[in-house]
């Protein structure tokens, strides 16, 4: 099943979200939906675009986006439904990280993502962060590639908080919180305490 978006405002509902309930979703503006908030649980890892890790141009993702380190995600193919390209999904890492999950080490990086990109068909429930090829962050003694160091985590709760238009994608982190309205955990809370 498809997402239709429309630049009318308009409700569509949605099911069959492996197993999750139906959602709504309403039009606001020709470049973003806003859509219910759907959590599910996948395995994480990253990525970067540089020939070795993509196929073909590793500028241009597989919806025809570029790469962009700091918005795009890439997501197994069994979740082209639930995750169709310009699904703007939020990330939260495991609790209790294990040895092979380093997301504590890249959080910052991690923000808002908009599935743009497309894993091997071998890969099953799980996305893939984009990340800078350039940027290194300290794991383990060393510095390492953030790619590297996010390795590879499992029970990562993903939720939906909208779609974009996958023409018009957001250059940054703080575009695209605009453009959905969003705010991160750290700022609900802080205006919770101001009030």
């Amino acid at each position: 099943m498809g997402i239709i978006s429309t630049a009318l405002m308009g409700l569509f509902v949605l099911s069959g979200l492996s197993g999750s309930p139906a959602f709504a979703m309403a039009t606001t503006t020709p470049s973003v939906t806003y859509i219910e908030n759907v959590g599910f649980t996948v395995g994480m890892t990253g990525y970067n675009a540089v020939p070795e890790q993509t196929d073909g141009d590793p500028y241009t993702t597989a919806s025809g986006a570029y790469s962009n380190p700091e918005i795009v995600a890439a997501r197994s193919q069994d979740l082209a439904d639930t995750l169709p390209f310009g699904t703007v999904i939020s990330v939260t890492p495991p609790e209790n990280e294990s040895p092979e999950c380093g997301a504590s080490l890249v959080d910052d990086d991690i923000g808002l993502r908009v599935i743009a990109d497309s894993m091997h068909y071998r890969k099953r429930e799980q996305i893939d962060i984009l990340l800078p090829a350039e940027k290194t962050v300290r794991a383990n003694g060393k510095h390492v590639n953030p790619a590297v160091a996010l390795g590879v985590c499992e029970g990562v709760v993903i939720h939906v908080v909208g779609m974009i238009d996958i023409h018009h994608m957001p250059k940054n982190q703080e575009e695209l919180r605009a453009r959905v309205g969003y705010l991160p955990k750290a700022d609900v809370q802080s205006l919770a305490v101001s009030k």
